[in-house]
């Protein structure tokens, strides 16, 4: 089971964080990789570490959010692979700011990024996956692709929340010829980024932590096990699913209390409330009598 063997994974952001890990973990079960990143020495140091598996590798530092220079770094992957079988789209940047404050030309490049260029290498992808008639995109989306996380979020989260939707509507219409589309939302997931922004803030951990039931931040490798189960066959009938990662942050409530804070059980209703009820319905009755 999940055996890539063979198997041609495309991956974005691949120096670090989920895409690194992404790249590793569909590379370990077979699969040859393409790494995407402009952080060349990162993506290279990947690639030696995919090598010594004794798969093949294929650096690139396209602009993700430039469709122009997608379409070639396809015709390249064309040329060295011939094939695409996995899609793992997950670079981009946002962009934090005050809905007041926020520039519409910051709006534009957050939209081209997360919006634009995702589009664009799921439109490349599939082309490939469809004359072929297989093949998995997964596209990396956020807890704010379904709900709002304030903090200046206004461009990030627009973005996030389009990326849902083009990834079901990529499922509804490419599903029948053998291509899936599915969508990953993590939580706060650990990145140099996250990192700075909680050194910048020593509350901002633990305002996130009060939302995740697991009690603890996501890190790289909790992508592993979902990437490689979209990636393989195994995953055949998983297609037009949003599929959080986020330690149960979007199953609870606002105001919900995660079970590791043993707050106390409460009784459902008051005792005086019980009693009023009692009388209310005693009252009704002797009416009725």
């Amino acid at each position: 089971m999940f055996n890539l063997t063979h198997k041609v994974a495309v991956i974005s952001g691949a120096a670090q964080g989920m895409g690194r890990a992404t790249a590793l973990a569909v590379a370990e079960q077979g699969a040859d990789v393409v790494l995407i990143d402009r952080n060349a020495d990162g993506a290279h140091a990947t690639s030696q570490l995919i090598q010594q598996m004794g798969r093949r590798t294929l650096v690139a530092e396209t602009d993700v959010s430039d469709p122009a220079a997608i379409a070639e770094l396809f015709r390249e992957v064309d040329r060295v692979f011939g094939r695409v079988d996995f899609l793992g789209n997950i670079a981009g940047d946002g962009h934090l700011s005050k809905p007041e404050d926020l520039q519409i030309a910051d709006l534009h490049r957050v939209l081209q990024n997360l919006v634009v260029g995702r589009f664009a290498m799921c439109q490349e992808a599939g082309r490939r996956m469809l004359a072929q008639g297989c093949g998995s995109i997964m596209n990396i989306g956020s807890l704010a692709s379904s709900t709002a996380l304030g903090r200046g979020h206004i461009a990030y989260s627009m973005a996030m929340g389009a990326v849902i939707q083009m990834t079901r509507e990529l499922s509804t219409e490419w599903s029948h010829r053998g291509v899936r589309v599915n969508c990953v939302t993590p939580a706060q997931v650990i990145n140099p980024s996250l990192q700075t922004r909680m050194d910048q803030d020593p509350t901002l951990e633990g305002r996130f932590l009060k939302g995740i039931p697991a009690g603890r931040l996501g890190v790289p490798d909790d992508i592993r096990g979902l990437a490689v189960l979209l990636a393989s066959d195994e995953s055949q009938w998983i297609t037009g699913a949003i599929i959080p990662m986020d330690g149960g942050n979007m199953a609870m409530n606002a105001g919900g209390t995660p079970g590791h804070e043993k707050m106390a059980v409460q009784s459902f209703r008051s005792e005086s409330a019980k009693r009023h009820w009692s009388l209310v319905i005693g009252h009704s009755g002797e009416g009725h009598s």
